[in-house]
């Protein structure tokens, strides 16, 4: 067994002057040399590399969250006007901006004004000036007075690119962006965007926009004192704005002034002549700021437009004459305590009127589009459909007995029940245990496809059986778009506060759309018809071919009909804030009304009643009657059926001439019937409707 011996620990070398002999022990081995250290150039090269590598990450950092072209841009979006679709303005929104200026092209004394109140060494620091840092840390100690040490490149990458917060690493962040600032831009470019971008009170920014706002005159023409003014704004642009405080603005014009001789720019004598400039203002704004359908529009508004300076006019699908129908209808009905929302919109998406409440300036809050309720039966809307999509007929039977096993056991409205019912008698009086019967053998998920293909996006609950009775949420625009789809047998319809381009048939090919078969359309709005004239939206009939269904959430807690006729789809909601219960008010009721008053206007079936109109101020009038305007818009009883009403100045009395309603219309040109000029025109049209068959439908 071999055994292999421990070779002997290394000891220290021992110096030795004496050079090693040929034949001295180790004079083969070479000398072990010690290992050298890093050398001075060495570290000092890693330095380099390490504070070059450190700046490289920092141009990286600010050219990412600081590019120089954020500071060309509006800080504040600039204004939109949105007009309606027959050019009527409806809403301004938005900042009051205009083009950049540029600095060559300023007065000196405008540029001077600025610069000796806000920046007195603007052209001799590198975007910080510690002297300035100084001199108001100086002057805030022995003065008690606040002054700011921040100089113009640091302001104009404060309101650029930084939030308003107060911390020591926004100023640490404002300074390295100041840097930045001063190395890639010039003074004059630096001073260009600062008096671009800087507020001035009145919901404006930029000196040009200012200087048109408060004086109507461009910048390159503004005064000494316009443009010391104008300086002086910059300290409180709010409490400054001379259109509300002018001595403020006056006193401070005052301080630019002296600001100004202090720094070398005027003589007292020349600041003191100088006298207070009158204000010219022309742009006045008295369009609302918002409205229901303006605060909805406007998001697509501005993906509509490019960013820049310019103020943008677009004109909107809103139909003024079916807003004021929309309103008109609405005000017209008894809602008590309870809110209200109505949106109008075409088949193809295009919103034309929109109500998300009874009063925006009391609440903004937009039912049409914010709020989400319980859509009720209107949902059975879709559990129809897929039953229709999957072979069902509106001639088939289901059994409309009550379920009285499992532990979800619906009931009818009123109690009503039968061994079986047709699904379009079930679709038309809104059985609830025919339509949760229908959902089961059809399949949730079948019924939600068809859902999500109207452009329902909400939530929807799988394995829910009262999903049948829309115990969902979603907003009634949504809603109202999926009958849309219906209505154009085209969908999903989105809804659109801006004109839709139409398609070319290439285009419509491969738009995604989908459709139903011409015998699945015609059966859906067989049924959809059948639950306006002889079902639970009978109060909404019209004479024109209409279609829609009502529904009642839980405890009467959302009443809605959703419906449409003609090229309008209309949805109309009915409902507490509180979610708390209605009393007696459902679908079939208040919204139905509501949805049939809108229609009838805006398919001309009836004339629009008149607008209120304010007591004459002048000499009374021989139609200036007293109590007049207290007449409810259904009229005033006069026996017999017969009744008077009062619209535009004429006074109107409905009665029944051999059972064809007349109206009697008395005015200043005096005694008429409607539509006939003379009682012989009347007499002619009567015997004409009289023999004439009856019509076909409701």
């Amino acid at each position: 067994m071999f055994r292999f011996k421990r070779a002997p620990e290394p000891t220290e070398p021992v110096a030795d002057t004496q050079p090693l002999s040929d034949n001295a022990p180790g004079a083969d081995a070479a000398p072990e040399t010690p290992r050298a250290g890093r050398s001075r150039w060495w570290w000092i090269s890693r330095g380099v590399a390490g504070v070059l590598f450190a700046f490289l990450l920092l141009i990286g950092w600010l050219a990412f969250t600081a590019p120089l072209s954020k500071s060309l841009q509006p800080v504040s979006p600039p204004q939109i006007t949105l007009l309606a679709a027959d050019g009527t303005p409806i809403a301004r929104n938005g900042a009051i901006v205009a083009a950049p200026v540029k600095a060559a092209d300023l007065p000196d004394h405008v540029k001077q004004a600025f610069i000796a109140t806000e920046d007195r060494r603007f052209y001799e620091h590198w975007g910080i000036d510690p002297y300035g840092i100084a001199r108001a840390a100086w002057t805030n100690l022995t003065t008690g007075t606040t002054q700011g040490g921040s100089t113009i490149t640091q302001q104009l990458a404060k309101f650029t690119f930084l939030s308003p917060e107060q911390s020591l690493t926004r100023k640490a962040r404002e300074a390295l962006i100041a840097f930045w600032l001063e190395a890639w831009l010039s003074k004059d470019e630096i001073l260009e965007r600062y008096l671009s971008n800087a507020y001035y009170g009145d919901n404006t920014y930029g000196l040009r926009a200012a200087s048109m706002h408060y004086f109507h005159r461009r910048p390159e023409r503004l005064l000494p004192g316009q443009a010391a003014m104008l300086a002086g704004l910059m300290k409180a642009p709010s409490s400054l704005a001379p259109t509300n405080h002018y001595e403020a603005a006056e006193k401070r014009m005052r301080v630019v002034l002296a600001a100004m001789v202090d720094a070398g720019y005027m003589t007292r004598e020349e600041a003191a002549a100088i006298p207070p400039p009158p204000l010219d203002v022309r742009d006045g704004n008295d369009l609302p700021t918002g409205t229901y359908f303006a605060d909805w529009a406007l998001p697509q508004a501005r993906s509509l437009t490019e960013q820049g300076y310019a103020a943008q006019t677009l004109t909107t699908t809103l139909d003024a004459r079916l807003q004021l129908a929309a309103r008109r209808a609405i005000d017209s009905a008894a809602l008590g305590s309870a809110q209200v929302a109505l949106v109008a919109m075409r088949r193809n998406g295009e919103v034309v009127a929109m109500i998300g409440g009874k009063d925006y300036a009391k609440s903004p809050f937009n039912r049409a589009t914010q709020a989400k309720r319980q859509p009720g039966s209107t949902f059975k809307l879709f559990v129809y459909l897929a039953a229709l999509q999957n072979g069902w007929s509106p001639e088939d039977t289901i059994s409309n007995a009550a379920i009285e096993t499992g532990g979800y056991r619906p009931k009818n409205s009123g109690g009503h029940y039968s061994p079986t019912i047709t699904l379009e008698d079930a679709f038309a009086r809104s059985s609830n245990v025919a339509a949760v019967r229908l959902f089961q053998q059809v399949g949730d998920e079948k019924v939600i496809k068809t859902a999500r293909r109207l452009g329902v996006t909400e939530d929807l609950p799988e394995g829910d059986p009262s999903l049948a009775l829309g115990t969902a949420t979603m907003p009634l625009i949504e809603l109202t778009a999926a009958y849309a789809g219906v209505a154009a047998n085209s969908f999903p319809v989105e809804p659109r506060a801006f004109p839709v381009e139409e398609k070319g048939w290439f285009a419509r090919l491969l738009d995604g759309k989908h459709s139903l078969s011409k015998s699945q359309h015609a059966a859906m709005e067989k049924m959809l018809r059948a639950a306006i004239n002889r079902g639970t939206g009978r109060a909404a009939m019209l004479r024109s071919p209409n279609f829609g269904k009502t529904g009642t959430s839980q405890e009467n807690r959302d009443a809605l009909f959703v419906g449409y006729a003609g090229d309008y789809v209309v949805g109309v909601w009915v409902g507490n804030d509180d979610n708390s219960p209605l009393g007696r008010v459902s679908g079939g009721s208040t919204p139905a009304r509501i949805w049939r008053s809108f229609m009838q206007q805006a398919l001309g079936e009836r004339a629009a009643p008149a607008a209120p109109k304010p007591r004459p101020e002048g000499p009374v009038q021989p139609l200036d009657i007293e109590g007049l305007d207290q007449i409810p818009d259904g009229g005033l009883p006069l026996g017999e059926g017969n009744r008077l009403r009062i619209e535009d100045g004429t006074a109107i009395i409905t009665t029944d001439l051999n059972g064809l309603p007349l109206d009697i219309q008395l005015d200043s040109e005096g005694l008429r019937f409607q539509g006939e000029r003379t009682l012989e025109e009347a007499r002619r049209r009567i015997e004409r409707e009289a023999e004439a068959p009856p019509p076909e439908g409701p």
